[in-house]
């Protein structure tokens, strides 16, 4: 299985094809930074991102790694400005849940990031920890996915190999 339909919304795994279409809805890589660009590229090709695409392309990303503490760690949850508030951020959250190899899944967001935290709280996360000193005046909030939804129940397609 390539891809999960979710009501007209496609989630798949990203390939390196996707970079571009990637870059072209990321609010950072559209400012020019290089280094987001690499970034994206270098997840799509080690088959780390997971999009999420209507009928006019790509509306979000997200990126789950594996180093840290060898938990899953969601590094970026990008949807475009045009397609926020819609639910996209939710279903890829939420099809990272279930396609996480690990025990613990985990993620961070800036104090300030409200939207995130209020996604994050919607989908039943835990704040367990904040770090000063990554982005000056503005702490870094861990949150931990509940252990009950991490996995795939036998219903639940499992995602597809990296490509």
């Amino acid at each position: 299985m390539d891809a999960v339909d979710l009501g007209g919304l496609v989630v798949r795994r990203a390939g390196e094809s996707d970079t571009d279409a990637l870059a072209g809805i990321d609010s950072v890589a559209l400012r020019g930074d290089g280094a987001r660009v690499a970034s994206i590229r270098r997840w799509c090709r080690q088959g780390l991102a997971i999009v999420a695409e209507g009928a006019s392309g790509p509306l979000g990303y997200c990126v789950v790694e594996y180093t840290f503490f060898e938990q899953g760690f969601v590094t970026m949850l990008m949807v475009a400005p045009s397609a926020r508030g819609g639910g996209v951020g939710r279903r890829l959250l939420d099809t990272a849940t279930a396609w996480c190899e690990t025990p613990k899944l985990f993620t961070s967001t800036n104090v300030s990031n409200q939207p995130m935290q209020r996604l994050l709280r919607q989908a039943g996360w835990s704040a367990v920890g904040l770090l000063h000193g990554l982005d000056e005046g503005d702490p870094e909030l861990f949150h931990l996915c509940p252990p009950r939804t991490l996995g795939r129940p036998d219903d639940r397609p499992a995602p597809p190999p990296p490509r």
